[in-house]
């Protein structure tokens, strides 16, 4: 059940075969699907597709001081982020767990953000209220929107045409866009990713001009749907309240694709991010589920996953892949072997065995406890 705060229905869901994501999904107010939730999938994965995103939460941050006083308060490092690029950033509470999860991009001068619908109100107003004296200035953009751009043959000179673009930056960087916004290459939910934040009222300007160039219109089911294959979190969906970065894939610096730098100065929850690396493990880990298509139910996110009757987990996200059939993202207990038989939400259940952490390295900080103890 979403908590989303009213979104206004996008504008291309008047387009023809749109079909709008349940009200009480995170993704309301978009498209749901065009028609054909699996083919849109195989576009995604295999030619190309567009996908309407707009219901994400944009801001933007301005002035001199933006990007060294994000540093000070959130997990990635991003005091010397260059122009024209991005980063996945978090913001923890003082006992390390994940309160908000974001991208953002610098791109002339100014730090755009983009976040969960759900999200954006509490991560704006906590940055408000962290400025202080730094020279940055938090404010909303609900004039930008957001599509995504999936699929090997958006790299054709056709789309690349539309986009008005002889080539693609590299991950993480960001390009200008005719009539305003940027086109950022993203390294999820699969190979070929690229999100464009454009003006709100350019919506189906855009979303018109990569259809005409051959990219197939898609919804957020077959975005979902890639993400969850890819073992990418969605926060408030595949996180709780406890969940902390270890435990969801999360650690490491943009070279790395994480949201967690590990070797960077002092940020509210810290403590916890340095004790799990050095000296621990996760209680818990992300994991993906294949689930019994012939049950009569699905699970629903929140629903526990249990190991003969005992809880040791819950479900996040529930989706139909177009190849992996029904499939979802868990978080259990790190200690629950992979091949245990699992019951989500009155489904059969199997952990996939590839999706499961590995915990063999030996941690920096109990290396050197051994070192000392002459071990």
């Amino acid at each position: 059940m979403s908590d989303s705060p009213s979104v206004t229905p996008s504008p291309l869901l008047t387009l023809p075969g749109a079909v709008p994501a349940p009200d009480d999904s995170p993704d309301a107010g978009v498209a749901w699907h065009f028609g054909d939730p699996l083919r849109e999938q195989r576009s995604a994965e295999t030619t190309a597709a567009v996908v309407d995103r707009s219901q994400r939460f944009v801001m933007s941050i301005s002035g001199p001081e933006r990007l060294t006083w994000l540093h000070t308060i959130s997990s990635q490092y991003v005091a010397d982020l260059p122009d024209g690029a991005s980063a996945e950033n978090l913001s923890l509470d003082v006992n390390g767990r994940i309160e908000h999860h974001f991208v953002l991009t610098d791109l002339d001068g100014v730090t755009w953000i983009d976040t969960e619908s759900s999200h954006g109100p509490d991560l704006l107003g906590f940055l408000q209220k962290m400025v202080f004296w730094a020279k940055a200035e938090p404010k909303p953009a609900p004039d930008m929107a957001v599509l995504s751009l999936l699929g090997p043959d958006v790299r054709r000179p056709k789309i690349l045409a539309a986009l008005g673009l002889n080539g693609l930056p590299d991950v993480y960087g960001a390009v200008p866009l005719d009539g305003g916004g940027f086109l950022r290459t993203m390294p999820w939910p699969g190979d070929d990713a690229w999100d464009l934040v454009v003006p709100r009222d350019r919506l189906a300007h855009w979303f018109t001009a990569l259809t005409d160039a051959g990219a197939a219109p898609a919804g957020s089911w077959a975005f979902e749907a890639l993400r969850v294959a890819a073992l990418r979190p969605r926060i408030g969906i595949d996180t709780d309240e406890r969940t902390i970065p270890h435990e969801v894939h999360w650690i490491g610096g943009v070279g790395e694709h994480g949201a967690v730098h590990l070797d960077k100065g002092c940020y509210r929850g810290q403590e916890t991010v340095a004790r799990v690396h050095n000296l621990g493990k996760p209680p818990r880990h992300l994991v993906l589920l294949h689930l019994d298509g012939s049950a009569d139910t699905r699970p629903e996110p929140g629903d526990p996953v249990t190991a003969d009757g005992r809880a040791v987990g819950h479900v996040g996200t529930v989706v139909d892949h177009h190849e992996l059939g029904p499939i979802a993202l868990a978080l259990v207990k790190r200690t629950v072997p992979a091949d245990t038989p699992l019951v989500a939400g009155g489904a059969a259940a199997a952990i996939d065995a590839d999706s499961v952490p590995s915990y063999d390295a030996v941690q920096p900080g109990r290396a050197a406890v051994d070192r000392l103890r002459g071990r």
